[in-house]
């Protein structure tokens, strides 16, 4: 990962020197172990972060979210843990698997089928994990 000529490869790398220098017995840095230690936050606390702040009549928690995850699908693969941590706190304020589906199947006329794809591959892996806690 340290490609003189990736410069995702030369930021990983330097991200992974960060950590090291935080914390010593830190093995290097990914994003895949960053989303496990805050996998969601409460609802209440969504809806105070993403919620109605601006106006009480505005967009919901859960309408945001659903906006956001559509957007990180129109940005592409590259936001994985995004879309990932999007999907967890969507289910958290209340989406339901039809919700998130259109949500990021309506992205296939502006971001194309292969980030469409992509972020559907994500939300079958995160319903599933969310399955899977549940029993």
């Amino acid at each position: 990962m340290s490609d003189a000529n990736n410069p995702f490869a030369m930021m990983m790398a330097q991200a992974q020197e960060m950590a090291k220098a935080f914390n010593p017995a830190a093995g290097g840095f990914s994003p895949q172990a960053m989303e496990k230690l805050w996998p969601t936050m409460s609802k209440d606390m969504m809806e105070m972060s993403f919620g109605k702040g601006a106006s009480k009549e505005g967009l919901d928690a859960k309408t945001r979210l659903l906006l956001t995850l559509a957007g990180l699908t129109m940005q592409g693969a590259q936001n994985e843990t995004q879309i990932r941590m999007t999907l967890r706190h969507a289910l958290e304020a209340g989406a339901n698997k039809d919700e998130i589906t259109e949500a990021i199947a309506q992205m296939s006329m502006f971001a194309g089928l292969p980030a469409m794809t992509r972020a559907m591959e994500f939300a079958g892996e995160v319903l599933t994990e969310s399955k899977e806690d549940e029993t």
